[in-house]
């Protein structure tokens, strides 16, 4: 579902060769809870994972630590670990910062030279067109993942590592309050004119343009979730 979570099968056995066991067991279970097997507030049991890993709990502990630092579980003193249930306060500042990400990824993509510019553009307009698909059908599912699609697009363009690992935490996080309300499609038009409006700025390489666009339109795709108590379409 997320864009950067689709190794081909070849990139995921030279990854095996050369990842140590604890990172492993950790994208394991990152998968397990973006995927929502395992959702907001559930307890994650060691020896369960251990057993379907066929580890031993030692990477387990290694692997949730890591999680835990990331913001995607919690441990609980004489309870476990659990998968964290963000606050409305923590959704609105990952929002806030998911903003300003957003709007840097656009100003450098709207800097790009034509050529790239344009390949870039030809990517974004295949996802538009299956966002508008999917919204036809009312496909939240498929809108949703063309969506983020769209957005790593421009992380990607940005080519800078610390931005794309940075967007890479928030959005995650912000998934977890995503994976109960995936089946509301209330405000995907309005996302589409959105996207449609930051396409257009990239093609004429207005790049203050391009980061306005993008900051406001996560900053409304915000409202639209407060205003629901659902998750938006952004």
């Amino acid at each position: 579902m997320l864009p950067w979570l689709t190794p081909t099968t070849s990139k995921l056995i030279d990854e095996v060769r050369e990842t140590p066991l604890g990172r492993i067991v950790r994208d394991e279970v990152l998968s397990l809870i973006l995927g929502g097997e395992l959702a907001p507030g559930d307890r994650i049991n060691e020896p369960d994972v251990a057993a379907r890993l066929g580890v031993s709990r030692v990477p387990v502990r290694e692997a949730l630590r890591e999680l835990e630092s990331s913001g995607l579980v919690a441990s609980r003193k004489h309870f476990g670990v659990y998968v964290r249930v963000l606050t409305p306060k923590e959704i609105a500042d990952l929002y806030e910062l998911r903003s300003t990400l957003d709007g840097h990824a656009g100003f450098k993509a709207a800097q790009l030279p034509s050529t790239a510019r344009k390949t870039l553009g030809r990517k974004l307009e295949g996802l538009m067109g299956t966002m508008e698909k999917a919204a036809a059908r009312h496909d939240v599912q498929r809108y949703y993942t063309a969506n983020l699609g769209f957005h790593w697009a421009f992380v990607e363009a940005s080519d800078n590592a610390a931005l794309a690992n940075a967007y890479r935490g928030v959005v995650q996080q912000l998934h977890l309050s995503r994976l109960k309300n995936l089946s509301q499609d209330t405000g995907m038009q309005a996302s589409i004119k959105e996207h449609r409006a930051v396409l257009q700025s990239l093609s004429k390489g207005h790049a203050a343009d391009c980061q306005a666009l993008l900051q406001s339109h996560v900053s409304a795709s915000f409202l639209r979730l407060a205003a629901q108590d659902g998750s938006p379409a952004s």
